[in-house]
């Protein structure tokens, strides 16, 4: 069974989507660790990141594993080399070009192949698992997001003011919305929870509710 959770940036899809998986005994699937994975991979090969060639070409040759937390390129454990400021900065230009999304499709449809499986990120429901089994796009107001991005940021020692958490968030919801490929929206069929004024407890809970009507 194919569980896919989308959404837009703040919603927290990844802690959820892998305390939903683990809950129900399935995979967890990050995809957006795949996009950070080639990133850093064409950084250390000296891939020119401007050259949209050279990376299909690159994301096409790299193989990508994941397990739980972890994932592999090339045989080689980057977890933690892929959420450096360098990688985030220039995850760009992986995740733009609609001819690396596709590279990277494939390989998200090749690892899910078989599985029982969750996975978030922003057109899993919409465009690399169209006929998923349960489809679910979890979302709040723009400024709940932002009050939880700025928490986040709090506990990593950055002090960053709600207004320009608000700022940069509306800015990265409209260059989502506007992509040609893989843009955010959700899904005909998915099932939208607004979860506005509930806690990480309470939204786990109508995931997993969503989740067992959809195998009921």
């Amino acid at each position: 069974m194919i569980v896919t959770i989308d959404g837009p940036a703040g919603a927290g899809k990844s802690s959820i989507a892998r305390d939903v998986a683990e809950e129900l005994g399935f995979a967890f699937l990050d995809t957006g660790a795949m996009y950070r994975a080639i990133t850093f991979g064409a950084m250390r090969a000296g891939v020119p990141l401007d050259d949209v060639e050279a990376l299909v070409a690159f994301a096409t040759d790299a193989e990508l594993t994941w397990n739980d937390d972890r994932i592999d390129l090339d045989g080689q454990d980057v977890s933690e080399e892929i959420r450096t400021p360098a990688v985030t900065s220039n995850i760009r230009f992986v995740a733009d070009p609609s001819e690396i999304r596709g590279c990277l499709t494939e390989q998200q449809r090749r690892i899910a192949r078989g599985r029982d499986i969750v996975t978030e990120g922003r057109d899993q429901g919409t465009e690399v698992f169209p006929d998923a089994d349960c489809k679910i796009f979890l979302t709040a107001s723009p400024e709940e997001r932002a009050r939880r991005r700025q928490l986040q940021l709090a506990a990593a020692g950055r002090a960053v003011s709600l207004d320009e958490v608000l700022a940069a968030q509306n800015q990265r919801d409209q260059e989502d919305q506007l992509r040609e490929v893989g843009r955010l929206r959700a899904a005909d069929d998915a099932i939208v929870i607004q979860t506005d004024g509930m806690d990480p407890d309470q939204v786990k809970q109508a995931v997993l509710d969503a989740v067992r009507s959809c195998l009921a």
